[in-house]
């Protein structure tokens, strides 16, 4: 694989997660495959993997890029949420990824709806056959309960002043309207992180389409029993509502139920999983250089006892 095309964390991943030959892996978010190319490639010659998608586009283009590896890899079209189902038979196993960011399939098509810098229907959905879209919520929901996702999932501190706006446009068609609308309600204005006005309003909409942080908290016990002893769990998440939700748990199943980390886990508490990066690992400067999606992912890891 390129350089150029390398999957965000490519590297890190690969040594968190360790792929050894024999080992069974599963990617609940396989995207266009570049992960699991290289589970694969590293756990060769009879390594295998189980690769999870609900976006029709990606399965299409993970499964043309896996077919070298034969029958070592199974595809299936589900959301993670089912990887219990999907995975029996197969498990447990040695290795699970979970990378909970868009893909690039998914931003640079400007029909899906997910980015700004360019027109597109106000869509949204991982899964296309999925009810919920971005434009229902935008044009009819209420503005109390738009306010709130927007604040809620975006950690948008213009939220109402936003709604408002929103609802004073409507209807609103098209990627390019929302944001326009947005900068109109902020005023232009870039916050320090040096982002676009729009960025915290597309990220919570996308979200509450797709329901993601719900999903984020259902797949973690899931994966955990899916594992061996000595079975790692590695999520890549690009948010802080995401990465906080990977954080408390992967402590909980490490630490027990404490407020206060320095104290000693209660007596009768029995650790599930041991924690391998206290700290999330993040993109180095070169990588972020070759692809700016990366600087906001963080990777955690954790091993189950």
């Amino acid at each position: 694989m390129s350089r150029s095309h390398l999957p965000v964390l490519y590297p890190e991943v690969l040594a968190g997660l360790k792929p050894a030959p024999g080992g069974k892996y599963i990617d609940g978010t396989l995207g266009a495959g570049g992960h699991a190319a290289g589970i694969l490639t590293l756990s060769s010659p009879d390594g295998r993997l189980l690769g999870m998608d609900r976006d029709p586009r990606a399965l299409e283009t993970a499964r043309a890029a896996l077919a070298p590896f034969g029958d070592r890899v199974t595809i299936v079209s589900a959301s993670y949420t089912h990887m219990a189902d999907a995975a029996r038979g197969f498990a447990p196993v040695d290795g699970i990824l979970l990378d909970l960011g868009l893909s690039s399939l998914q931003l640079d098509d400007p029909a899906r709806g997910f980015a700004f810098q360019s027109e597109g229907p106000l869509d949204m959905r991982f899964d296309p056959q999925s009810e919920l879209t971005a434009a229902e919520i935008v044009n009819e929901w209420p503005l109390d309960e738009l306010a709130d996702i927007l604040y809620q999932y975006g950690e948008e501190r213009h939220s109402r002043r936003i709604a408002q706006a929103i609802g004073a446009a409507r209807p609103l068609r098209t990627t390019t309207q929302l944001a326009e609308v947005v900068v109109r309600a902020v005023g232009g204005r870039r916050d320090a992180s040096r982002i676009h006005p729009a960025t915290r309003t597309f990220q919570a909409l996308r979200i509450a389409v797709n329901g993601e942080l719900d999903t984020v908290k259902e797949v973690l016990p899931i994966a955990v029993s899916l594992l061996y002893p000595g079975g790692r769990l590695a999520v890549i998440s690009f948010h802080s509502l995401e990465d906080r939700i990977v954080k408390d748990y992967f402590r909980l199943q490490a630490r027990g139920p404490q407020n206060d980390p320095a104290l000693p886990a209660p007596a009768h508490f029995v650790p599930v999983l041991k924690e391998i990066t206290r700290k999330p690992g993040v993109a180095s400067a070169e990588e972020i250089a070759r692809n700016p999606r990366a600087r906001s992912a963080k990777l955690r890891i954790a091993e189950k006892l």
